[in-house]
């Protein structure tokens, strides 16, 4: 199938939609540990990650069911909104009370709309091009979280934090503007009006067993990123990185993310989604290894590129796995119980980097030390598994309507 009748114009909307929305809440991640240090609470930085993932994490299962029910887009829109209001709260947050409870709120956004996003893009794609939409999906994310740390720090510096504030908002806003123009993919029999009822979770809804696999992957392999995000400002500033070259780790780590993706994005359509994630493992060992001998700016930008790499093909390949399990009807929810797992490594390595770190230089390397732990116990689970071999293309299921005709680009 030709690429040109693969991919739907809403295909490439949600993609600037997903663009708009990673770059509105990554514009403040450089600036926020130094932030929360001048409101007194520079001991609370493993906060700044952790309480957004707590409250996305939590969120899940209820943006799961509502995908599955209410729809997509709604789950989307919400999600784009919570960044939007967050925005313009950050400015009077003068407190470190404030600040964090924010950061709780804020999570709500990280919550809904990747949700609503991925389980979109699985209704309206064939199954044997999953991996490779997965992969076109994450360069625009990827895109969004180069772009908004640079662009954040950049405003910031030459206007004002309250300013770098304003933009992620503004980001978050057109994003919802893109998400109005989209067509609503799940089904009109399976449509419910939202009730407060819906809110009401049973035991079934919570988590989609089917996915037990990729979830646990994914919670090992997003441990280090949780870890990466909270101390790599610091670790950056220490190697004398600052002003123009502080965000330097991060732009090498989106590039080589966006390079994987676009080379390797279908690969696990090819050769299998197991066999994929052990290689993209082995990145991303490789590259914390780095980071644990790091003692100069050429071997920890060394590292941010293989990380990266890791990161590009592991991702894409996560989320296609998970689709792959989850039956279509609880499709939403599948991809949310993916979610949780991703959102509970990311939180607990957010978390344990900040106590562990404690503002002493010489504890870095049991930061990225134990975040390379976790790695090498997703290779064991890996290995351990049987090889799953490359993707067989399935009957569209009669509950993930193709894309109209007129839509096709």
């Amino acid at each position: 199938m030709a690429a040109s009748k693969t991919y739907s114009m809403g295909f490439w909307l949600m993609c600037l939609s997903s663009f708009l929305f990673f770059a509105s809440f990554n514009l403040l991640l450089p600036e926020l540990p130094e932030h929360l240090s001048r409101l007194g609470g520079g001991e609370y930085k493993g906060f700044i990650i952790s309480l957004f993932t707590l409250t996305a994490a939590i969120s899940r299962p209820f943006s799961g069911k509502l995908a599955d029910t209410v729809g997509r887009i709604p789950v989307m829109v919400f999600g784009s909104l919570v960044c939007f209001v967050c925005g313009f709260f950050y400015p009077w947050a003068l407190t470190v009370s404030g600040f964090l409870t924010l950061r709780l709120l804020h999570g709500f956004s990280t919550g809904f709309k990747p949700t609503g996003t991925a389980a979109y893009v699985a209704d309206i794609v064939p199954v044997e091009r999953r991996g490779e939409a997965m992969g076109l999906l994450g360069v625009t994310g990827a895109l969004g979280m180069a772009f908004g740390p640079a662009f954040g720090s950049w405003v910031a510096e030459t206007f004002s934090l309250n300013a770098m504030f304003y933009c992620s908002s503004g980001a978050a806003l057109l994003s919802v503007l893109v998400q109005g123009t989209l067509t609503e993919t799940l089904p009109r029999a399976q449509r419910r009006r939202f009730s407060l009822g819906l809110l009401r979770l049973k035991s079934d809804e919570v988590f989609e067993p089917r996915v037990w696999a990729p979830s646990l992957v994914t919670a090992l392999c997003l441990f280090p990123y949780g870890a990466v995000l909270t101390v790599i400002p610091d670790q950056s500033r220490l190697l004398g990185l600052a002003g123009s070259t502080k965000g330097l780790f991060y732009i090498c780590y989106t590039a080589a993310s966006l390079v994987v993706r676009l080379v390797a994005g279908k690969s696990s359509d090819t050769y299998g989604r197991v066999p994929v994630l052990r290689w993209s493992a082995g990145m991303l060992a490789l590259g914390l290894a780095l980071l644990v001998w790091c003692q100069s700016v050429p071997v920890f930008l060394a590292g941010a590129v293989v990380f990266g790499l890791g990161t590009g093909l592991n991702s894409p390949t996560l989320y296609a796995w998970t689709i792959d399990l989850s039956p279509a009807e609880r499709r939403g929810r599948g991809v949310a119980t993916m979610y949780i797992a991703l959102e509970i490594g990311i939180g607990l390595g957010a978390l344990l980097a900040g106590w562990i770190f404690a503002n002493q230089p010489g504890r870095l390397p049991y930061v990225h030390g134990l975040s390379l732990l976790c790695v090498l116990a997703a290779i064991g689970y890996l290995l351990s598994i049987k090889d799953t071999g490359p993707v067989a293309p399935a009957t569209p299921s009669p509950s993930a309507p193709e894309p109209m005709a007129e839509e096709v680009v």
